[in-house]
C-alpha cells in the first residue's frame, strides 16, 4: 500500500523559498517515479517535477526549470521539492504522487500516477 503525506507549505512573500516534503510508505521503493504536481484555483492540475526512483534522473516542467529542485532521501522514504524565487503564480495546492505501475512518470501526466497525497497549500504574496 502506498501512502503519501505532504508537508511544508505555507504563506510566503515573492522571492522567498520553501521546501516541501512528502513522507512516503516504505512500499514506494518499488515504484518507478515520484513527482510533484500543483493545482491553482480554477486551473488544471499540472506536473512540475518528477524523479526516477531507482536511477535518480529528474524531469521538470519548462515553467519551473531553474527554480524548482526535486530530490529524494531513500533512507527516510521522503521526497522533497525545493522552491526558490517564489512568484505569485506559484500559488497552488501542491501534491505528491507515485507512479508504481506505468513506468511513464517522466512525462508528468496525471494519468500515469496512481497514488496521491492530500496536498499542501503554497500561497505567495506580492
Amino acid at each position: 500500500q502506498v501512502q503519501l503525506v505532504e508537508s511544508g507549505g505555507g504563506s510566503v512573500q515573492a522571492g522567498g523559498s520553501l521546501r516541501l516534503s512528502c513522507a512516503a510508505s516504505a512500499y514506494t521503493y518499488r515504484c518507478y517515479y515520484m513527482a510533484w504536481f500543483r493545482q491553482a484555483p480554477g486551473k488544471e492540475r499540472e506536473g512540475v517535477a518528477a524523479i526516477d526512483v531507482g536511477g535518480g534522473s529528474r524531469y521538470y516542467a519548462n515553467s519551473v526549470k531553474g527554480r524548482f529542485t526535486i530530490s529524494q532521501d531513500n533512507a527516510k522514504n521522503t521526497l522533497y521539492l525545493q522552491i526558490n524565487s517564489l512568484k505569485p503564480e506559484d500559488t497552488a495546492m501542491y501534491y505528491c504522487a507515485a507512479d508504481c505501475d506505468q513506468n511513464m512518470g517522466w512525462t508528468l501526466r496525471q494519468i500515469d500516477f496512481g497514488y496521491w497525497g492530500q496536498g499542501t497549500q503554497v500561497t505567495v504574496s506580492s
